[in-house]
């Protein structure tokens, strides 16, 4: 049995990854985790029955898929990211060299992330892959590296990617996000702050004016819930 045959196996049967720590779920964090799970349910049926996610890809591209697995199990990176986002482009009908070159690029953005955050779990490193991939610094990633016991920053990482995307200035995005972690803004306070920043987007507010006003006004916890994710998140 082939290590991604073995990788979709254990998840089915509800065996932990040996590079990921399993926790219980924060209930802010569950409809933003519900996507990337529609995602995999989404991606797997296909490949799953066969029990071989990659079956679909040429000779050439598989061996480099799995070389680049193997080099991250080999460094302690996760692996089960990389190989969703192989199957993300089987998916897709993505051309098999194209399907490579994504793979080894969020290679890239896992050591990288690995690097400015240290030892996190897989949740945490993923998000923060889209974060850099959205066009953060690795330095400006590094200054989450310090956290406390038990606090994770998903969420945080996942609506600091979404800023960025919808057009907020990156050092702007980083500074709003970044303070509020150092001042220990729980979940639900940064996704409401989203939920505001969108509505102001939405009503054709510019992005930076948006985020510098709900910052001013000082972005709190609204009982109720988190609402719907950002867009486009892990």
């Amino acid at each position: 049995m082939s290590r991604t045959s073995r990788l979709v196996d254990d998840r089915s049967a509800g065996v932990p990854h040996p590079h990921r720590r399993l926790a219980s779920p924060r209930p802010s964090l569950t409809a933003w985790l519900g996507a990337a799970a529609l995602f995999l349910v989404g991606a797997l049926p296909a490949a799953a029955q066969d029990n071989d996610p990659l079956a679909k890809l040429d000779a050439r591209s598989r061996y480099q898929v799995e070389l680049t697995i193997d080099s991250a199990e080999t460094l302690g990176i996760p692996t089960r990211p990389l190989l969703l986002k192989a199957m993300e482009g089987i998916a897709k009908r993505a051309a098999n060299p194209q399907i490579v070159t994504e793979v080894k690029r969020k290679f890239a953005l896992l050591r990288t992330a690995r690097a400015a955050l240290g030892p996190v779990d897989e949740n945490e490193l993923d998000a923060a892959t889209s974060v850099l991939d959205a066009g953060a610094k690795p330095d400006q990633l590094a200054e989450f590296r310090v956290r406390q016991k038990d606090r994770s920053d998903v969420s945080a990482f996942a609506i600091w990617a979404d800023f960025i995307k919808r057009g907020v200035p990156k050092d702007e995005a980083f500074s709003a996000i970044n303070k509020l972690w150092h001042d220990g803004a729980d979940d639900a306070t940064f996704q409401n702050l989203w939920k505001n920043v969108q509505a102001d987007i939405l009503q054709g507010l510019n992005p930076g004016t948006a985020l510098q006003n709900r910052i001013r006004q000082g972005p709190t916890r609204v009982p109720g819930g988190p609402g719907k994710p950002p867009e486009g998140s892990p």
